[in-house]
């Protein structure tokens, strides 16, 4: 199925109908574990459908999911591996995702941070997070046309880019009570806005957790990136770990580098159902880790459950290890573009964060749509 272009998709993939017995792995994944992240996409579904506000580029309607994920939520949380497996192989058919731009694919992962913090500005405690402020707003599509941004400020009726991160940080957001925590470390703010989410340990001990909640809208930029461009660290080493050294050795170059990323992200204070859990996704569900995915949401629905092939690092022994996995779909990020652009969510703490920092492989997808939708491409005829 050629599937470039859809819905003013420009960037071509193909989709090679594939059989769940020919998917290595399959019979041997524990469906037990991956149906209740799959059964939280099902419930927003059900109740709001968010995902479908803005029709990906493969998705169907949501009609299309709305009879599979009535049944999913019939069958409960509890059901056993062979029921859910059943399930999968029953409402959905398997297609191998070839992205044509980029062939052998990219996997990373993502994580829950977590910094010491303070609810108010004293000592050390100088480094802001802030929460959503009210002049941030969305345009509407003639303006993000004009101006190439969906977010920004409207100034006397003129719609402008927002604050960058140096005019945030150097204070342009100051004294608007939007404050929600207090860092000791811009790298630890930083690193909070990558991963969207994070944790802030109180002083008392009590932990205070962060969702996303906005972004300013300007482009994001990978200070990875930018510092193997400039032969600050050799690709081959580029981690998560590896900025956070190079940061610590040049904490006054640490600075301006971050701020050539003009991105900026705004939280909220999170109350979670469930602590075992990490922070909800762009879904609006509580992310399962190494369940969860981020997926180019141009292309893909949330609650999508794909199928990867990839490799797990080990930082600690310098090795690997096959990942062969069910993941769902649940969130996204601004630098998740692609067919095969997956970003793993691992959880929290430091296994986690070291693992995430880590993962950089290639790999396959596998994503399963529903029956519908299948049948409909096939009725179409496309090639």
């Amino acid at each position: 199925l050629e599937t470039a272009p859809l819905r003013g998709m420009t960037a071509g993939f193909k989709l090679e109908p594939i059989s769940f017995g020919n998917i290595e792995g399959w019979t041997e994944n524990d469906f037990a574990d991956a149906f209740p992240a799959f059964l939280r996409s099902c419930r927003e579904t059900l109740e709001t459908g968010g995902s479908f506000r803005r029709p990906p580029a493969v998705a169907g309607d949501r009609a299309d999911w709305l009879s599979l994920c009535r049944h999913a939520a019939a069958l409960g949380e509890k059901v056993p591996s062979a029921g859910a497996r059943q399930f999968f192989e029953r409402s959905f058919t398997p297609f191998l995702v070839r992205d044509l731009s980029r062939p052998q694919g990219l996997f990373t992962g993502y994580f829950e941070p977590e910094a010491m913090g303070d609810l108010h500005r004293h000592g050390d405690y100088a480094v802001p997070l802030y929460g959503k402020p009210p002049d941030l707003v969305a345009f509407d599509s003639e303006i993000e046309k004009r101006v190439k941004l969906r977010y920004g400020r409207m100034v006397e009726g003129d719609p402008r880019p927002y604050f960058t991160r140096r005019q945030i940080e150097e204070g342009a957001l100051a004294g608007k009570g939007l404050e929600i925590a207090w860092l000791k470390s811009w790298a630890d703010a930083f690193f909070i806005h990558v991963q969207g989410s994070g944790r802030v340990r109180l002083p008392d001990g009590r932990v205070m957790r962060l969702a996303y909640a906005a972004k300013s809208g300007l482009p994001y930029t990978s200070i990875g990136g930018l510092l193997v461009e400039r032969k600050e660290i050799d690709r081959s080493e580029m981690s998560m770990q590896a900025i956070r050294r190079w940061m610590d050795r040049n904490p006054k170059q640490a600075r301006a580098l971050m701020w050539e990323n003009r991105s900026f992200v705004f939280f909220r204070k999170l109350a979670v159902d469930d602590p075992t859990l990490g922070p909800p996704g762009a879904q609006h569900v509580q992310l399962t880790p190494l369940r969860s995915v981020a997926v180019d949401r141009e292309i893909w629905p949330f609650g999508l459950p794909l199928w990867i092939e990839t490799e797990l690092p080990f930082p600690s022994t310098g090795g690997t290890r096959e990942f062969r996995r069910l993941m769902i779909a649940q969130d996204t990020g601004s630098a998740i573009k692609g067919a095969v652009r997956v970003d793993v969510f691992f959880g929290s703490g430091d296994e986690a964060a070291l693992m995430a920092g880590h993962m950089k492989s290639a790999g396959r997808m596998i994503v399963l749509l529903p029956r519908k939708i299948a049948e409909r491409m096939n009725a179409a005829g496309e090639p």
